[in-house]
């Protein structure tokens, strides 16, 4: 929003500073409404403040969300980011985790066992560089952390509101040379797949597994390394955000929601197996669904990486409901069921070359009529033998035109051997396979004249970054609500319907006579024919 300051009246007492907040900024609202009750008592009263009272009421929730820092809201036309909230209370995990420290380690602090026992029994790896990244904050001496050090540092990194912060601090956490603040390729490797094994570990389907895990870290690794040793810090904080930004944020909304919440489970399972229980916490991994056994192109794995990477649209399209405060809730629960109701999305397949058949007709046939964002996950296998992914990302329904268009979520994604992203903004994508004098086949891209992808019209073959490929295999992915799909096969099945309709209409004897057909089988050799009355 910015600061919008200079637009204020100056205050007239004489003081010379306003007394003026900054419209739509929560942080100025609090400081400026803290110094009017300091001082100047008898000024007339400001217009209050925009009430967010339901805001400071959502640090304590029962779904467990840690942190709004994603969040998007528009009261009375005044867009508020990055929203306050009160800070999780860690008082209790620390205080056990020290009495659990005492008993069983006989340190007078909280100890790497304890932590990792009591707090991360599942993820040990993340436990010790969580572990480890506090104890070099605290400039500790000793191996275990003071309890005052573990918790003064455990609150600095829950209250991290802004997204660069959170990357930057995961990524300085998983660091092996923090002193050189250097990052090899392997500690963003442990930091990626501690990221995948949290969304597929809490998938709304249950644990999941994926066969090409190894293949999809190796292209994001080379993706960002490009062979080389080792990279700064803030280089990879730099291609993290450019490329995918919302890859590392489950990790900490799940150590944000651990710290928060464990204690209530240390409580009463603290002798009896701690941390088998779940956490209650939901991650926004798509669900994929999957009809009949084939080879796709989009594995789990793949699908988590391309989530992190587009917008929000595409993993979470769901309406909230209506807010209502009927039945005895009150308006803060209210609020909070409609921003925790937009759960992952289903991607549902709409069509595979594999099964439906490989052809533009196929293609439009499959895909045409789907109002709603998609995918385009297209595959082709180079002369060396190396197979390249490209996936477009459609923010709206496929028309067939000879104009660019697309809304601002547009994107093209190399997914592999290289993961990037290639491209991404508005009027970048281009369908067209029957308005002539204009090219024909599929393109993305926002330089018309040489378009990062061009799939021909035959649809056997395209061109990536001005390298030919041939198409071996092609697959569109449908990211909106059911209600989509089922909206598109309503129109396919009215489409079959009309087509049956006109092939069986009945012509009688007097129209046959002027049929355009009739003269057309003369022409043939075919004079005779049967003219009785239908």
């Amino acid at each position: 929003m910015g600061n919008h300051n200079s637009h204020d009246k100056p205050s007239t007492d004489g003081s010379g500073s306003g007394a003026s907040t900054p419209r739509g900024s929560t942080r100025g609202a609090r400081s400026g409404s803290s110094g009017e009750l300091q001082g100047h008592t008898d000024k007339p009263e400001a217009p209050a403040p925009l009430s967010l009272v339901p805001v400071e009421k959502l640090g304590k929730n029962a779904m467990g969300l840690p942190a709004i820092s994603e969040l998007r809201f528009t009261i009375v036309g005044i867009q508020v980011r990055n929203l306050k909230r009160k800070k999780p209370c860690i008082k209790p995990t620390c205080k056990l985790l020290a009495q659990r420290s005492q008993k069983e380690d006989g340190v007078n602090g909280v100890t790497e066992n304890s932590f990792t026992k009591y707090l991360f029994p599942r993820y040990p790896e993340l436990a010790r560089q969580f572990y480890w990244y506090i104890h070099r904050l605290g400039k500790c001496k000793n191996k275990h952390i003071p309890l005052n050090t573990f918790r003064h540092q455990c609150e600095r990194i829950l209250a991290i509101l802004d997204d660069n912060i959170i990357i930057d601090t995961y990524v300085r956490m998983f660091c092996t040379d923090p002193e050189e603040a250097k990052v090899t390729p392997e500690d963003l490797r442990s930091l990626l797949y501690v990221s995948y094994k949290l969304s597929m570990d809490y998938y709304p389907e249950g644990p999941q597994t994926c066969m090409q895990i190894n293949k999809t870290l190796n292209a994001v690794v080379n993706g960002c390394y490009n062979k080389k040793e080792s990279h700064s810090v803030g280089f990879v904080v730099r291609w993290l955000e450019e490329h995918c930004h919302r890859l590392i944020f489950p990790v900490h909304r799940y150590c944000v929601h651990l710290l928060a919440t464990r204690h209530r489970e240390l409580e009463s399972q603290l002798e009896s197996s701690p941390g088998e229980s779940g956490t209650g916490i939901e991650l926004a991994t798509p669900v994929l669904d999957r009809v009949g056994p084939r080879a796709a192109l989009l594995p789990v794995s793949a699908a988590w990486l391309v989530a992190a990477t587009l917008s929000q649209l595409y993993t979470r399209p769901l309406k909230p409901p209506p807010v209502t405060t009927s039945g005895g809730g009150s308006a803060s629960a209210a609020w909070m069921s409609r921003l925790v109701c937009a759960l992952p999305s289903h991607w549902v397949p709409l069509y595979s070359s594999n099964e439906h058949g490989l052809g533009a007709n196929r293609f439009l046939h499959h895909t045409l009529a789907y109002r709603g964002p998609t995918l385009v996950v297209v595959s082709g296998k180079a002369e060396c033998g190396e197979t390249v992914t490209v996936v477009v990302a459609s923010p709206q329904e496929w028309r067939e035109t000879h104009q660019y268009c697309g809304g601002p979520d547009c994107a093209l994604v190399q997914l592999y051997p290289t993961f990037s992203l290639v491209e991404r903004g508005p009027r970048m994508l281009y369908l067209n396979t029957c308005i002539r004098g204009y090219p024909k086949g599929l393109r993305a891209g926002a330089d018309p004249r040489s378009p990062q992808l061009s799939v021909n019209e035959g649809f056997d073959g395209f061109t990536f970054k001005g390298a030919p490929y041939p198409l071996n295999a092609i697959e569109v992915w449908g990211c909106g609500d059911g209600a989509l799909r089922e909206s598109q096969l309503d129109v396919k099945k009215w489409q079959v319907k009309e087509a049956e309709r006109h092939r069986n209409v009945k012509i009688s004897a007097a129209d046959w006579i002027e049929h355009p057909d009739r003269y057309l089988l003369e022409m043939a050799g075919r004079p005779q024919y049967n003219t009785t009355a239908s």
